[in-house]
């Protein structure tokens, strides 16, 4: 396995070459920057857009969210990472055809907003490895 960089404009990360970057679906979504998968089991969203507000109300939101969608939220922390503040958040969701894990890392610099969204039926400590591995190389330039 060998890491592959991934740069767009002032965003960029490492990542394994066991991950595949698929086309970004800015048609649904035009924030998105960046999807990547891993066989059928995980997808990786990267949306950027500019914001006004800070972590601690994001957070709040982005649990709300969860919540009122029916999911679990099984870890919900401010952290550090990549030499930046983030929120880190893990929960559950279940629907009628799929249980599935989120893991999401949200940083907030210099006006806008950077969400690393993981999507994951595998449960494999393997691939949140890396996955935290990914989140710990992301720059801004």
């Amino acid at each position: 396995m060998q890491n592959r960089l991934f740069q767009s404009g002032n965003i960029c990360f490492e990542y394994l070459d066991t991950w595949e970057v698929e086309k970004a679906d800015t048609f649904s979504n035009p924030d998105c920057i960046a999807t990547l998968s891993k066989g059928e089991n995980n997808l990786l969203n990267v949306v950027a857009f500019p914001t006004q507000t800070d972590l601690d109300n994001y957070k709040e939101f982005m649990e709300k969210c969860i919540a009122d969608d029916g999911g679990v939220i099984l870890n919900s922390e401010f952290t550090q990472v990549a030499s930046m503040d983030a929120i880190k958040l893990h929960a559950n969701i279940k629907t009628p055809d799929i249980t599935f894990d989120i893991h999401t890392y949200v940083f907030i610099e210099d006006g806008n907003i950077y969400i690393f969204e993981l999507r994951t039926a595998d449960f494999s400590s393997k691939t949140i490895n890396e996955y935290d591995e990914l989140i710990s190389s992301f720059k801004l330039e």
